[in-house]
Formats: structure tokens, C-alpha cells, sequence
């Protein structure tokens, strides 16, 4: 029996509109997905998630479509809009691509990043968030945070490079026990075969990536191509335009040229740690 075909939704957002239109004019060429990925030099697999709206639209896809389907620059000007979109499901969508990330670049500027907090660091910050929580529902937020570490764990882990503001170290989350126990789990991350953390002290100055002192999250897929995520305190912003991604890359290259050294780092975090009166 033939797997039934997932239904597109073009009214969700251009990306999805894009998606929709490649399927229309591929099924009214009477092509299939094998046939159209010869022909514009791209595989089965990365096409099909471009229909269903699962993947960046590469830059020289559209016009490759407009030739294939002559559809006189259609794919062209709706990639214009998808470009600039604001994904609409933006953390579903960076929690998809991270899972399947070869790189993770992070840049923190206020907070132990969640792939590196601890339960309790995680906890203080649930609770302070919330106060009025239950105490179930800040359990459950800090199980499904200590979940995404399993990524770090797996045999196809990413390589996680992460530059710290020296305010994440600084700052005492959960009072000095806690904050201990916190700076003690980045001192043995500092660097491993999959971690590399750095932190850029105060000393630095000023920098490109400090407004509104949030985070950076630069995602690297198998075929090269790159993602970035901004966090501020409640929002986020999912970016996928080649040109705005490559502008952070470089941002993030020179944050790690400015930030200590991985043996500065960890000797700078002991310090911090034996400075923190229990």
C-alpha cells in the first residue's frame, strides 16, 4: 500500500506557499521527487522537506524551479518574501534543526546556557521566572531542559562551542552552593571532544552581539548551511537568510578571538568558584 501523501497548509505562510507550489507544478510536470532532484542537482529528501515546509529554501533553488517548470519567476519572488519571514512555528523549528545539527556556536550574555545548566541553576530560574508556580509544573520544565543535554551524550554529537559573557559566571544563580556546583560543571566542559567553552570578560568592552544581552545560537547542518537563533527574555527569532546568518558568523568568529583562552577560561572560572563564600 502506498504511503499516503502529508497535506500542505499554503495558507500558514509564504514558506508553506512555496512548498505547495513546488508540489503543484512538479505533479502537473508529472514529475516525481527523484526526477526533479536530477534536474535542479538537489536530493529527494531535502526537495520533500521543502514541499512540507521542514527545511531552508537554498538561495539558487528558485531559480532552478522557474527554468524547470517555466513558470517565469514565480519561485523567484515568493522566495523574496520567504526570505524575510518570521518562521511561524520559530522554537519548534530551532529545536528541529538543532536536533540535527553537526555545530552549535552560542553565544550567552547573561546565562549559563540551558545545554550546560544544571538542575538546580535550572530550577532557580524557573522559579524566579514564575514565582507563583506549582512546584510540579517547575519540575517538569526543569526535566525537559536536563532532556535537550541528552544531545550532548548521543555517539552523533554536535560540537558545541559556547562564548560567555563574564556576567554568566558573575552572577550567582540559586545563591553561592548552587552557583558552585554550576561553574564546577562548566570548569569539566571547558574543553572535551564536544564541548569548548570561553568566556569574554568585562575588560573586552564593547561588542557586537551585547545589545539587549540575550543569546545567539549558530546552527551547522551535514550539508553546510547555516541557522541562527536569537533569544531575548520572552522572544526569539529564527534566521535563515544567508547573508544575516553569515553577518552573526562573523560577530561570533571575533567574540571567540577576543574571549580567553580554554585554559584562561577554566583557571578564571576556578576563581570565580573559590571567590563564592558558601
Amino acid at each position: 500500500m502506498a504511503a499516503r501523501k502529508r497535506e500542505l497548509t499554503p495558507d500558514r505562510s509564504v514558506r508553506h506557499l512555496f512548498g505547495a507550489e513546488l508540489r503543484r507544478h512538479r505533479e502537473q510536470a508529472g514529475m516525481s521527487l527523484d526526477q526533479l532532484a536530477e534536474v535542479v542537482a538537489s536530493s529527494r529528501s531535502h526537495l520533500g522537506r521543502i514541499e512540507l515546509a521542514e527545511y531552508m529554501i537554498p538561495p539558487e533553488l528558485p531559480a532552478q524551479l522557474d527554468a524547470a517548470f517555466g513558470t517565469d519567476g514565480i519561485f523567484q519572488k515568493l522566495y523574496a518574501l520567504a526570505r524575510h519571514e518570521v518562521h511561524p512555528d520559530k522554537y519548534r523549528r530551532y529545536m528541529e534543526l538543532e536536533a540535527r545539527a553537526r555545530s552549535i556556536g552560542h553565544y550567552a550574555g547573561q546565562l549559563v546556557p540551558g545545554m550546560l545548566q544544571t538542575e538546580d541553576y535550572a530550577r532557580a530560574l524557573f522559579r524566579v521566572s514564575n514565582p507563583e508556580a506549582p512546584a510540579e509544573e517547575i519540575e517538569e520544565k526543569v526535566a525537559v531542559r536536563m532532556s535537550r543535554q541528552a544531545l550532548l551524550r548521543t555517539t552523533s554529537a554536535p560540537h558545541l562551542s559556547v562564548v560567555l559573557d563574564e556576567a554568566c559566571v558573575r552572577r550567582p544563580v540559586g545563591g553561592p552552593v548552587v552557583m558552585r556546583a554550576q561553574l564546577s560543571r562548566l570548569a569539566e566542559l571547558v574543553d572535551t571532544p564536544h564541548t569548548l567553552i570561553q568566556v569574554l570578560p568585562y575588560e573586552h568592552g564593547e561588542h557586537a552581539l551585547m545589545g539587549g544581552g540575550g543569546a545567539l545560537y549558530l546552527l551547522t547542518m551535514d550539508d553546510g548551511t547555516s541557522v541562527a537563533y536569537e533569544e531575548s527574555i520572552s522572544t526569539g527569532q529564527l534566521i535563515e537568510d544567508r547573508e544575516r546568518v553569515v553577518r552573526r558568523m562573523r560577530s561570533y568568529d571575533l567574540l571567540r578571538a577576543y574571549a580567553l583562552s580554554p585554559t584562561q577560561t577554566a583557571a578564571f572560572i576556578r576563581s570565580v568558584m573559590e571567590a563564592l563564600t558558601p
